[in-house]
């Protein structure tokens, strides 16, 4: 009787044993990334052909001397407005290349294609590559190597506002926390004028952008007045000299 309960036990200890492991890898089990550009057209994305294409699977966008812009232009992701979320792709930008990632961003209310928001910074010279950069708000929130908090504000959103806190094109209002390494160091690991990869790990108000698995700049925006909780996700080509910029292998997953 003794020998039977003793084996009885064992087997319900058993089975507990195999449903908790089974659960245990359940929940560590990471959800895939969605691939949001099919490599062959611009299905799912809106923005100015003139600028914009698919080709092999690549998405290029392009600048010629018969096509300066007036003003930075983006192609935008219309499959929704990611709050808490992953984003990967791989980048080559031209030298004379000015781009970028916006997340959490709003159009612009007078100027086709242009969106209001957060940037990763990319460029073809990495002087700016892995950045935080607010375009058209409150500017640089991060250079490359800094951990920055960025202080609360009062009342309503008001872009005059805002500007009074610029100064030499960064935020004024904030606080360096803390360092990843120096901005020189860090841009020795972007190759230039070919691929690399950008990840950008956004949730609650930290927003982080790393650039071949290295951190680069991590910020913590406490300004619910000027910053943003979810928005437009899109890509940039910017107002200077003709140049040429390429993504692929683009896909988010949501958390």
């Amino acid at each position: 009787m003794k020998t039977y309960s003793l084996i009885k036990l064992m087997t319900v200890l058993f089975f507990c044993c195999l449903l908790y492991s089974c659960s245990s890898s359940q929940k560590t089990e990471e959800s895939p990334f969605n691939v949001i550009f099919d490599g062959e057209s611009l299905n799912g994305w809106k923005g100015d052909t003139t600028y914009w294409r698919a080709e092999n699977g690549v998405l290029i966008g392009e600048i010629t001397p018969e096509t300066l812009l007036k003003s930075n232009s983006f192609i935008i992701w219309e499959g929704g407005e990611p709050g808490d979320f992953e984003f990967k792709a791989e980048f080559n930008i031209a030298e004379s290349g000015n781009s970028g990632v916006n997340y959490r961003s709003v159009m612009h209310e007078d100027i086709p294609f242009a969106l209001r928001g957060y940037q990763a910074d990319i460029d073809g010279n990495n002087k700016y590559t892995g950045q935080n950069y607010e375009e058209r708000g409150r500017a640089t929130l991060a250079y490359r190597g800094q951990i920055t908090s960025i202080n609360a504000q009062s009342g309503d959103f008001d872009l005059n506002a805002v500007r009074d806190k610029i100064k030499g094109n960064a935020w004024q209002d904030l606080e360096v926390t803390g360092s990843l390494g120096e901005s020189d160091d860090l841009k020795t690991k972007i190759k230039k004028e070919d691929w690399n990869e950008i990840h950008l790990v956004v949730k609650g108000n930290r927003l982080q952008h790393y650039v071949n698995g290295i951190l680069m700049s991590d910020v913590t925006d406490n300004d619910t007045v000027n910053g943003k909780s979810k928005g437009l996700l899109g890509m940039q080509v910017h107002v200077g000299p003709p140049m040429k910029v390429m993504y692929r292998n683009i896909r988010i997953k949501e958390l």
